[in-house]
């Protein structure tokens, strides 16, 4: 064995740590900047594995399983949890099937937002939880632009300051 093949090979990273700390801090920052309740915000790689995680002082103990579950849910179906909630709300027994396909993150409401480079291609998603669902969202799309990368869903629902209210 060579002296090169003896220390382990480098896997190439998409989503590197500078960029998931980077939509982390975005997204916090939105959610100062508008108001928002604590939040805990939970971003992925491709592979769904935790890059990096923050709870804000006051968020819930359970928000961390939640954005994550936002996270992985958008991660594993391709779209973003908002468009999730829309296109299963009549299909119950479909939701439930993930969820237990998923071991249980799969929470399909608005938070879970695609990150995406320039062409299109998803690195990983990034969950947000502690207000209602569409603020969540507006945070983490916030956030992923606030790295330089592209969202989705790309913007907000249109009167997201009114969610939840």
């Amino acid at each position: 064995m060579s002296h090169a093949d003896y220390y382990v090979k480098h896997l190439a990273a998409d989503l590197t740590l500078v960029a998931a700390e980077a939509i982390c801090d975005g997204t916090l920052k939105a959610g100062r900047g508008a108001g928002l309740l604590p939040l805990t915000v939970v971003v992925l790689d491709s592979g769904g594995h935790i890059v990096v995680s923050k709870r804000e002082d006051g968020s819930g103990i359970l928000r961390f399983e939640i954005a994550r579950g936002k996270a992985h849910g958008a991660l594993g179906m391709g779209i973003g949890s908002r468009v999730i909630r829309d296109r299963l709300k009549e299909r119950p027994a479909f939701q439930s099937a993930i969820a237990a396909a998923s071991d249980g993150r799969f929470i399909p409401v608005p938070g879970g937002v695609l990150i995406c480079r320039a062409d299109g291609a998803v690195i990983g998603a990034v969950g947000v939880s502690g207000d209602a669902s569409d603020k969540d969202e507006y945070a983490a799309i916030a956030g992923v632009r606030a790295a330089g990368l592209t969202p989705h869903p790309e913007q907000p629902v249109e009167n997201w300051t009114d969610a939840g209210l």
